[in-house]
């Protein structure tokens, strides 16, 4: 999920249970290993047939797993069915197909939810300072109490996502379901069975029937996450959801009615995408009831320090170190004079990588400039044109510095992990401690 520009809190993980009886959420710890299946030494009970006794373990953390326990029927992720008792990482968001039931590894929000009687968030309580942003949440607020469908706009990594928790939460909606697909993630075949279900025997391996997502969030809200790369076929289908406000299951003959509020999102410009014929005209104004736009993170530049503080108390915490490191003033003033192309996902990343370079208690402009400068594809994030680095070591980038950025990268993605770093990389934890010698990467601290 991408960080958020609004006062959202993403705190534990919450696993959403859909079945052919109403969706359950059951609340999950912010890391662990926790088991799914029929019988009730599971951590979670699901009273499905097709399910075994013990059917999966999740595990939970910076880097998340699915694990099938030899289950008869076995797991689907992706639409294909995964090994048994092998790890398969999963992202937040994405389904899982246990038997009949479809479950979904999703962020709580903290904080309460938001009822019609609440008070609307106050702007004190808006993350950053800029204007940009006050306005931006002023606007959403008047948004979020309306049945209009929205349409966010913005660059990636500015925090599509957690603007549209913000605004189910600010709602009418917030005591029902929050679901939502990348559109991106899904192959054309997938999309009309995990968005619409299906009913037992509508193709091969349909062994019962299963409710889409649309229809489990009857009464919520539902997020299309980078609606601009939907397959032509699926926005026809997707059109005639909202303008019978019905779903038609795969292999069956009646509708199932659904009240549903659909939020967008895609950093595509759609209406080239309409006049090129990539995207449906009348479905593009069926979605942009109204549009919000979210304005990159080198236009909020207030917001970039207080950012940068909350990132870098969860990788510390992530990593197991016993004390938050500290910012220089030097690191502070070469992130507000960086451009950040990537916006909040990239200061994330920076900083998560920051945190296993530093070794002193204190991020330097150095462990910043070198956790961005090789990322493949994009440019290098070399300090900006006049920015004088501060006097001290250098870090050494000797050897070749894509693997150092691929070693760094796997360290942050696992929280200082190198057992799992090493498995994530390919290699052995032999082969990764010599690497870290040999490229001169700083090991991670323990608590």
């Amino acid at each position: 999920m991408d960080p958020g520009s609004l006062s959202v809190e993403l705190g534990r993980f919450k696993l959403l249970v859909i079945s052919d009886r109403d969706p359950v959420a059951h609340s999950l710890p912010d890391r662990g290993r926790i088991t799914v299946g029929r019988s009730e030494t599971a951590d979670i009970q699901v009273p499905d047939p097709l399910i075994s006794r013990v059917h999966a373990a999740i595990t939970l953390g910076e880097t998340l797993m699915v694990r099938d326990l030899g289950s008869s029927n076995g797991t689907i992720v992706r639409g294909e069915k995964i090994d048994p008792n092998v790890d398969t990482p999963i992202n937040v968001g994405e389904t899982i197909d246990f038997g009949s039931t479809v479950v979904i590894v999703q962020r709580e929000v903290l904080g309460g939810q938001p009822g019609r009687d609440e008070p609307p968030l106050s702007d004190e309580q808006v993350e950053g300072t800029s204007d940009s942003m006050r306005r931006l949440h002023r606007l959403a607020r008047r948004v979020a109490s309306s049945r209009i469908n929205v349409l966010l706009l913005g660059e990636t990594g500015v925090g599509k996502e957690v603007m549209a928790s913000t605004l189910h939460r600010m709602s009418p909606r917030a005591s029902s379901p929050f679901l939502g697909i990348n559109c991106a993630s899904l192959t054309d075949t997938l999309f009309e069975s995990e968005l619409f279900g299906y009913e037992k025997g509508a193709f091969t391996g349909a062994v019962a029937a299963k409710p889409g997502l649309i229809e489990a969030a009857h009464t919520g809200t539902f997020f299309l996450d980078e609606i601009g790369e939907m397959p032509l076929s699926a926005q026809a289908k997707l059109l005639r959801v909202l303008e019978l406000r019905a779903v038609h299951r795969v292999g069956s003959i009646k509708q199932t009615p659904v009240d549903v509020r659909f939020i967008s999102a895609t950093h595509r410009n759609l209406a080239e995408d309409v006049a090129a014929g990539r995207f449906r005209e009348d479905l593009f104004y069926r979605l942009n009831g109204i549009s919000l736009v979210i304005p990159p993170l080198r236009e909020r530049a207030d917001e970039v320090v207080p950012l940068a503080r909350t990132f870098l108390a969860e990788a510390a915490r992530d990593a197991g170190f016993g004390a938050v490191p500290l910012l220089s003033a030097e690191a502070v003033a070469w992130m507000q004079s960086y451009n950040w192309p990537g916006n909040i996902r990239e200061l994330k990343n920076a900083i998560n990588r920051a945190v296993l370079l530093s070794t002193g208690g204190i991020v330097h402009t150095e462990h910043l400039a070198v956790a961005n400068t090789y990322s493949p594809g994009r440019v290098s994030a070399a300090p900006p044109a006049g920015f004088t680095a501060p006097a001290g070591p250098a870090v050494s980038v000797e050897g070749d510095g894509d693997e150092r950025q691929r070693i760094i990268q796997a360290l942050a993605d696992c929280g200082g992990n190198q057992t799992r770093a090493a498995k994530q990389l390919g290699i052995s934890r032999r082969t990764l401690s010599s690497r870290l010698n040999q490229l001169n990467i700083p090991r991670p601290r323990k608590k």
